[in-house]
């Protein structure tokens, strides 16, 4: 991958940063190292069973679920830090294929949320099979053919906060469809994240994006834990110098449109 590295650094936004105690941050830091050791160890006894002894069906069950919850919380602690970095101005910029990104975003946010899927989408690799498995599952993955050439030069690991904010937000609110598109339109990269869920009304369209929001009233609210992901994912496209949309209507699923350029402005 050919990378650009580069720092570029702004006044933080009027009102204030995401942190407003530089303390906060450290100590967000400071738990990826305890939750990676939780991660580690459920892994261990799940796959070492000669070392650690045999395991019943409740125990390799109740140890998938915290393992499934360890990734969780490392998740949120990543969009944190992301969110934190960009309103301190700190962006890394590289070259990449949006398409295999958000390809390898969507196995991951697969594997984190249920395994069951993820594991029969991986038994058969890539090609026309894997489409076909991914269909039965009601995920539909298209991108134009200039996407599949397309180069960024964006931030890549804020470029994966984004998208894959939004896959898992349509995973856990869907019925049982997903789609997912992406194109190039007017130099900019268009992904679109498509699930039949419940929907947003639309009072609630931009409420959805504020921090920390919980809407008793609002469908797509109700099963979240907190209302960091969206507001983060959003924060973090503007600050790439694009945006995040919603289309929906209650019942009838959301629609949710990432854009971005195609190289990360330089920053005022």
């Amino acid at each position: 991958m050919d990378s650009i590295k580069t720092d570029n650094r702004m006044a933080p936004a009027a009102g204030g940063g995401f942190f407003k105690d530089i303390n906060v941050e450290f100590l967000i830091h400071e738990l990826k190292d305890p939750i990676s050791v939780i991660e580690t160890a459920v892994r261990m006894l799940l796959e070492k069973p000669d070392k650690f002894g045999p395991l019943t069906g409740r125990q390799e069950k109740a140890l998938n679920r915290a393992l499934r919850n360890s990734k969780k919380v490392r998740s949120l602690i990543a969009d944190l830090l992301e969110v934190g970095r960009s309103d301190a101005g700190c962006f890394q910029s590289c070259r990449f294929n949006p398409a295999s990104i958000v390809d390898e975003v969507l196995m991951e946010a697969l594997e984190a949320l249920d395994a069951s899927p993820w594991e029969t989408v991986q038994a058969v690799g890539q090609g026309p099979d894997r489409d076909a498995v991914l269909g039965k599952l009601g995920i539909h993955l298209t991108c134009s053919d200039v996407v599949r050439g397309a180069q960024l030069c964006q931030d890549e690991a804020k470029f994966r906060q984004i998208v894959g904010n939004l896959i898992k937000n349509a995973l856990q609110h869907r019925h049982r469809r997903l789609d997912i598109g992406m194109d190039v339109l007017d130099d900019r990269l268009v992904v679109e994240v498509v699930d039949d869920g419940p929907g947003v009304e639309k009072e609630n369209r931009e409420l959805i994006f504020e921090r920390y929001t919980r809407l008793k009233a609002c469908a797509l609210l109700s099963r979240t834990g907190h209302g960091l992901g969206l507001a983060g994912a959003r924060i973090l496209a503007r600050h790439l110098g694009g945006d995040i949309t919603v289309t929906s209507s209650r019942g009838a699923g959301a629609a949710f449109c990432l854009t971005l350029p195609l190289t990360l402005p330089e920053k005022r």
